[in-house]
C-alpha cells in the first residue's frame, strides 16, 4: 500500500507544483480564457473516461448500501482511531508547510529574488524533488518499511529547516538563491517521502472501510493544512524567514505527533509484533 500510495501522492503533489509552468504555457499560446476552456475539456474527458473505463472495484459481496448513518459511523471510526487520526494530523502538518510554499513562492522568486519569467522553471525544478522522492520511496519502502523512512525523513526535514532558519535570520531574511534552492530541494525530497507513507499509515487500520476512510483522511488533511498554509502566507514580510520558520515548526510538530501516535500503538499492544506485511 505504501508503495502504491507513494506513486499516487507523487501525482497529487506534482500537479499543483507543475501548475504555474502549465498555466504560463497556456497564456503564451492563448488568451487567459483558454485556461477555463481547458478546465471544461479536462472535466469532460474525465467524465467520459470514468463512465467507460472505470468499473466498480469492490466485489458485489462486500458492497454496502449508501446511507447517511453508514457514512457517519465510518467517519466516527476514522476520527476515533488513534493511528488513523494521528497520521492524518501529521500529514496535515507537513502538507500545511507545502501549502505555505505554494502560496508565497511566486512572491519570493519574482519579487524577492527577481527571477521574472523564469519563476515557473525554478518552481518546476523543485517539484522534481518530490517526484524523485516518491519514486525512491516506492522502491525503499519494501525494504525498510514506512515507519523507518518516515522517521528518517521527519528528522532530516526538521534539522534542515531549523538550520536554514538560523542562516536565513543571520542573513536578514534573504540568503543566496542557490542556498534556498538547495534547502528546498532537500526539504521537498523529504516531503515526497512523507506524503505517501503518512497516507498509507493512516489507512493501514481502515481496510474494511477503505473508500470512506480515504475520503475522510484526505478531507481532514486538507482542512487541517490549508489554514496552516494560510497563516504562513499571511506572515510573509518580504523575506523567506516566515516560510522557513513554518517548515521548521510544522516539521517538529509532525515529529512529535508521529512519536505520540506510535507510542500509543505500542502502549495498546506492547507484546504484539508488527505484521510482516504491514508496510507492503
Amino acid at each position: 500500500m505504501a508503495r502504491i500510495m507513494s506513486l499516487v501522492m507523487a501525482v497529487f503533489i506534482l500537479v499543483p507544483a507543475l501548475a504555474p509552468a502549465l498555466g504560463q504555457g497556456i497564456i503564451y499560446i492563448a488568451h487567459w480564457r483558454g485556461i477555463f476552456v481547458l478546465f471544461l475539456g479536462l472535466g469532460l474527458i474525465g467524465v467520459v473516461w470514468f463512465a467507460i473505463r472505470q468499473p466498480e472495484t469492490l466485489p458485489p459481496g462486500r458492497r454496502a448500501p449508501l446511507s447517511a448513518r453508514g457514512i457517519a459511523l465510518a467517519i466516527r471510526e476514522v476520527c476515533l482511531n488513534r493511528v488513523a487520526l494521528g497520521y492524518t494530523v501529521a500529514a496535515g502538518l507537513v502538507f500545511g508547510a507545502f501549502i505555505g510554499y505554494l502560496t508565497t513562492s511566486q512572491q519570493i522568486f519574482q519579487e524577492l529574488y527577481g527571477t521574472g519569467d523564469m519563476f515557473p522553471v525554478y518552481f518546476a525544478v523543485l517539484s522534481l524533488a518530490i517526484g524523485g522522492a516518491a519514486y525512491v520511496n516506492a522502491r525503499l519502502v519494501m525494504r525498510y518499511g514506512m515507519r523507518k523512512l518516515s522517521w528518517t525523513a521527519l528528522l532530516v526535514l526538521s534539522a534542515l529547516s531549523v538550520a536554514a532558519l538560523v542562516i536565513a535570520v543571520l542573513l536578514v531574511g534573504k540568503p543566496p538563491l542557490w542556498f534556498l534552492m538547495v534547502y528546498w530541494f532537500a526539504a521537498f525530497f523529504c516531503l515526497g517521502l512523507l506524503f505517501g507513507n503518512f497516507n498509507a499509515l493512516a489507512m493501514e487500520p481502515m481496510g474494511h472501510i477503505a473508500g470512506v476512510a480515504a475520503a475522510v483522511i484526505g478531507s481532514l488533511t486538507t482542512l487541517f493544512s490549508v489554514p496552516l498554509g494560510t497563516v504562513i502566507a499571511q506572515a510573509y514580510d518580504g523575506t523567506v524567514v516566515p516560510l522557513i520558520a513554518g517548515f521548521a515548526v510544522l516539521a517538529v510538530a509532525a515529529t512529535v505527533t508521529m512519536h505520540l501516535t506510535e507510542r500509543g500503538r505500542s502502549d495498546a499492544s506492547p507484546a504484539a509484533p508488527e505484521p510482516a506485511s504491514a508496510d507492503d
